[in-house]
């Protein structure tokens, strides 16, 4: 099955660390794609730009409005995603829980829609 595994984190705390630490984090997530890679788990990664650089697109009664940012303001904004091979969804968790990002900030584990036969 597949799952995505959408990543969570406060942008400015995120901002906040020092060089060091956000260079430790995202070698941990290098090392965290390349072991999905080399077990065969790995699907595809993307990862997004800050908020500040987000539009939302609401149409309303026929009518098209744009707004500068994300859609609901929120302690934690998502920042990228990784869409993984598992099992089950205990094994999707499992791998997810490896993340560093999932200590400072959260990871959204859903199944695929054609995972669901829909």
């Amino acid at each position: 099955m597949k799952f995505a595994c959408l990543f969570y984190h406060e942008e400015a705390a995120m901002d906040a660390f020092p060089a060091a630490q956000r260079d430790a984090i995202t070698a941990s997530c290098k090392a965290w794609v390349e072991d999905l890679q080399k077990n065969g788990k790995y699907v595809d990664a993307l990862g997004l730009a800050s908020t500040q650089t987000a539009t939302t697109v609401r149409v309303r009664s026929g009518q098209v409005a744009y707004t500068d940012g994300p859609f609901a303001e929120t302690k934690e904004q998502l920042a990228g995603l990784t869409v993984i091979e598992a099992r089950d969804l205990d094994e999707a968790l499992r791998i997810a829980a490896k993340i560093s990002v999932a200590k400072t900030g959260s990871i959204e584990v859903r199944p695929l829609y054609d995972q669901l036969g829909n």
